[in-house]
């Protein structure tokens, strides 16, 4: 099959995949989609809720495998979209529609690469999985295939997101932590009570001012911005508790529990995080898919927003066409020439791994 007839393919699956909302939590349709555009092709799939995955005709047990992965579910639209979201348009060279660049165009090069790479003897395995849920990092997505029984073992994974085609190393993991700071009440008109604020704001300081002392290559600092504060009911009651909510963008020179533990030592408040499940990542510079970018002249670099790789236990690295900044954003659009370089990109890294 030429790039040509693969390209648009990807395209129409694109298209298709755009017209049909996918909320988080609400993919059945693009799931079925996904499902009719495999069974085209003559390839069999399995689905575990809005999850569809396959693997290829010679998999072979005793040989690694190497996951394809992106998403297919969406955020909300914003108001400010000047044409629908929920319709591919194509203009200049660009098709607009809410989840092109992210992750669509991914997601329709990745699927591509695995439909040419689906017959070919390989000394690997390629399993694609086409999931939901990542948007909200949702428990029926990415993490409910790993935890399957009938889902394969994988050696590492290729995440598929917008990169501009680099390919990401490492990544941030996340952790939100809620904050609780706790004085005593009284009356504001008197000399009484311990101002739950006042005991917060001593802490938010701290935190601004105290920085993580390993810095990453990579990644850069860890990151912890206070978002979200909330105390009082009545303007003459002191409030004797102040509840705040701490952002924590955590580079791989750290567990998600040590940063915890640093914290609480810094601050006064109770600290109790949300989840310790999005994990910071990295792969090493020797690994098999590294040297295969190096050797093809792709850029390597440090990523700071978050994807599926923060639930992954195995290596990963993320890479795919169109770029992160337009994620999320009105009239999200993805170039057709991306669309052609994402399936150029990820056939070439195959190739070069079975070189």
């Amino acid at each position: 099959m030429t790039l040509e007839t693969q390209f648009q393919d990807a395209k129409k699956l694109l298209g298709q995949l755009i017209a049909c909302p996918s909320l988080s939590r609400e993919e059945d349709g693009t799931a079925s989609i996904i499902e009719g555009f495999f069974r085209s092709k003559g390839i069999p799939t399995h689905r575990l809720h809005h999850n569809v995955w396959a693997t290829n005709l010679l998999f072979d047990p005793s040989k690694p495998s190497i996951l394809l992965n992106s998403h297919h579910d969406t955020v909300k639209p914003n108001p400010s979209w000047s044409v629908d979201p929920w319709t591919a348009t194509e203009i200049d060279g660009k098709l607009m529609g809410l989840g092109s660049n992210d992750a669509g165009a991914s997601l329709v090069c990745l699927i591509s690469t695995f439909c040419h790479f689906y017959e070919a003897k390989l000394p690997f395995n390629l399993v694609i999985a086409a999931t939901g849920e990542e948007e909200i990092s949702g428990t029926q997505g990415i993490e409910s295939l790993l935890n399957a029984k009938d889902f394969p073992e994988i050696s590492w994974a290729i995440i598929g997101e917008p990169t501009d085609c680099q390919l990401a190393i490492a990544e941030k993991g996340l952790m939100v932590i809620d904050a609780v700071s706790t004085g005593k009440s009284g009356h504001a008109a008197r000399e009484e009570g311990v101002n739950a604020i006042d005991l917060a704001m001593e802490d938010i300081l701290k935190i601004k001012a105290f920085e993580f002392p390993k810095i990453s290559s990579l990644l850069g600092r860890v990151k912890t911005t206070v978002t979200v504060i909330n105390a009082g009911k009545q303007h003459n009651v002191i409030p004797a508790i102040c509840e705040f909510t701490i952002d924590c963008r955590v580079n791989e020179c750290y567990t998600l529990d040590e940063v915890l533990k640093i914290l609480q030592d810094v601050v006064k408040a109770e600290l109790k995080p949300r989840s310790m499940r999005l994990k910071p990542s990295k792969i090493e510079g020797q690994h098999p898919i590294v040297q295969a970018a190096v050797k093809l002249g792709i850029p390597t670099f440090g990523s700071p927003t978050l994807s599926d790789q923060a639930l992954l236990a195995c290596p990963s690295v993320k890479i795919g066409p169109g770029h992160s900044g337009r994620s999320h954003t009105a009239d999200e659009y993805i170039l057709l020439d991306e669309l052609k370089q994402g399936i150029q990109t990820y056939q070439t890294l195959i190739e070069q791994l079975n070189s």
